[in-house]
């Protein structure tokens, strides 16, 4: 699953604030947090979640414990546990969505589809949870699916609502640097923008695959998605912009390895449109015919 990595590590300072802020009055707020309004300057600024609290010390010290946990599977339990105990606790939330990363790590994408969606029944709105569910869907549906569309129209409204969402929807636990909190954003930008070019790609729409996965790009500049790279030379292919996809192709080359399945393809794609802007005569349905690796 792509860049897991860098997501696990971007989040783990929030987790770890987050508890922290916990021992403060249960149920209240963190002072000089408002629910949005006006900054000092007098701009408005989008109304932002609340930190997540526990009502009460025994709920609070229950999640404590249950996020402790470090085994994938018990501390799946133990959020099931927990929910089951705690029916209205805000912080079922960072529960399953910790146990989502977990299983994100690991790269089991069933589970993971599981915890995401347990945290869309309790906060249909989270960025998070929506860019991890329309994923799945995206890279693990297969043209032989009995549910193939509705699986990828699903993929499709999520990877959207998650860029509607994600300026209002982010719970940043207090003190978290700007930077961290930016580059978390721009994170599930590229990734949702990243889902959306890869459906339009596979459905034929190369203009539409283009916009989004540049947009997919320019979210996170400065870690671009090595498939986003790959996706939009093969976009670019597709529609005769040859020494663009070149371009793009030369990039992905330099984010892959060479022994790795996007690897081979993005060295696959640049020697192919070398040999088309250098005069050669390859033919545009010399294309790869797997134009979406994937993860």
């Amino acid at each position: 699953m792509k860049r897991a990595a860098m997501f696990i590590v971007m989040l783990a300072l929030g987790t770890s604030v987050l508890a922290q802020q916990q021992t403060g009055t249960p149920g209240g707020t963190q002072s000089g947090s408002t629910p949005g309004g006006a900054t000092q300057g007098g701009t408005a600024t989008p109304p932002a979640k609340h930190p997540l609290q526990a009502k009460t010390q025994p709920e609070f010290e229950a999640y404590k414990a249950a996020n402790a946990i470090q085994d994938p599977a018990a501390r799946d339990k133990a959020a099931d546990e927990f929910a089951a105990k705690f029916p209205d606790s805000e912080l079922r939330v960072p529960l399953y969505k910790q146990a989502m990363r977990d299983y994100q790590s690991g790269n089991n994408a069933d589970k993971m589809q599981e915890m995401g969606r347990k945290v869309l029944a309790i906060d249909p709105d989270d960025p998070e949870a929506l860019v991890g569910v329309a994923e799945i869907l995206t890279e693990r549906t297969r043209d032989t699916d009995l549910d193939k569309d509705q699986r990828l129209a699903e993929a499709a409204k999520l990877a959207q609502h998650a860029l509607d969402t994600i300026e209002t929807d982010v719970n940043v636990p207090p003190g978290t640097p700007q930077e961290k909190v930016d580059a978390y954003k721009g994170f599930l930008r590229s990734s949702a923008y990243g889902i959306l070019g890869t459906l339009a790609l596979n459905s034929d729409k190369y203009p539409q695959a283009e916009d989004y996965l540049r947009k997919a790009i320019a979210a996170l500049p400065q870690q671009p998605d090595p498939l986003a790279v790959l996706r939009l030379a093969l976009a670019l292919d597709k529609q005769g912009k040859y020494p663009d996809a070149l371009k793009e192709a030369n990039h992905a080359v330099e984010l892959t390895q060479d022994n790795t399945p996007s690897g081979r393809l993005a060295r696959q794609e640049k020697d192919r449109l070398e040999k088309l802007t250098g005069g050669g005569n390859a033919k545009t349905s010399d294309t790869p015919q797997n134009p979406a690796p994937k993860q």
